[in-house]
């Protein structure tokens, strides 16, 4: 990541928020997700959790003031802190200053998002709730594989990902994060450990991977749920009527036979084919919201095996 001075977004308001009683006077710019977790028993009990090891490597997202950075200074071998704004690398570099544990710290300062993720055993981080989807599935497809995750997340987020089917909360975040990894929420966090308080409350969650991952192409996954979950109470057979999905499916059908040297009928109708599939592996009647992760594996074989694609 190179270092970068850090600017509010294109239409992004900034608001900042001072650190009451702080001499130093530091400047929390809410717009960018920084709310620092205060409370050093919640900080002692997440690291606890991440189980980590001496000779771990640990990467850390928005390390902000270091609270939970020096407390995993202390654990491991080295933290790999990754942070936007400049402001608060200075901060964190006076933290460990002068110490033992300065040279056991590297602060890269970006996006994390636009830079490849480096070698890492555990991350631990209080996340800015902005970057939690797309943060999730670049670290779960992140390689080689790391142990575990513990990450801090606005409630409503954590409570998706372990979702299990016929919950409010189950949608294609759930079937996503648990094809790729075992999922268990540790614990709440009320929104007054926090400076300056967030808006919501906030949860942390536990993240394994999988090793190794399912055999399954996974942008081809994600496009089946996509279109099932667009109306996950409705029957996938009216699902698949859409024009808009027959028209893709039917486009993606053409390239396989295209490029597979197969002939198309010329009575060949999509929706016949996407219904007879349904019909044929029992899931005509069946609704995304209730269906699990084998489900979903035994529609995408079937649609697989007749030469229909996803991606």
């Amino acid at each position: 990541m190179p270092k970068v001075k850090t600017k509010p977004r294109s239409g992004q308001q900034r608001r900042e928020t001072k650190e009451p009683g702080s001499g130093s006077g530091i400047r929390f710019n809410t717009g960018l997700g920084q709310h620092i977790l205060k409370n050093p028993l919640i900080v002692t009990s997440i690291v606890e959790k991440a189980a980590l090891r001496p000779t771990d490597v640990v990467l850390e997202v928005g390390p902000g003031t270091g609270n939970m950075t020096v407390k995993m200074l202390e654990k491991v071998k080295k933290v790999i802190a990754c942070e936007l704004d400049v402001k608060l690398v200075g901060e964190l570099q006076k933290r460990v200053q002068g110490t033992s544990l300065a040279c056991k710290l590297e602060i890269k300062i970006g996006d994390v998002l636009k830079s490849d993720l480096p070698f890492f055993d555990a991350c631990v981080a209080n996340l800015p709730y902005q970057i939690s989807s797309p943060f999730i599935f670049k670290l779960l497809l992140h390689r080689p594989f790391f142990r575990c995750a513990v990450l801090m997340f606005q409630k409503e987020f954590a409570l998706r990902l372990v979702a299990r089917p016929g919950s409010p909360q189950y949608c294609r975040l759930s079937v996503n994060t648990q094809l790729l990894a075992r999922v268990d929420h540790l614990m709440k966090v009320g929104r007054n450990n926090f400076k300056p308080p967030p808006k919501v409350e906030s949860s942390v969650v536990r993240i394994e991977p999988k090793n190794p991952p399912p055999p399954i192409n996974f942008q081809e996954w994600d496009g089946l749920l996509r279109i099932v979950f667009v109306r996950k109470n409705k029957t996938l057979s009216a699902v698949f009527n859409s024009n808009a999905v027959k028209r893709l499916l039917e486009q993606n059908y053409r390239i396989h036979c295209s490029q597979n040297n197969l002939n198309i009928p010329e009575n060949f109708s999509i929706g016949n084919l996407i219904q007879g599939i349904l019909r044929d592996t029992g899931y005509s009647e069946k609704r995304a919201r209730v269906m699990d992760i084998d489900d979903f594996i035994r529609v995408l074989h079937g649609f697989n095996a007749e030469g229909i694609h996803f991606s």
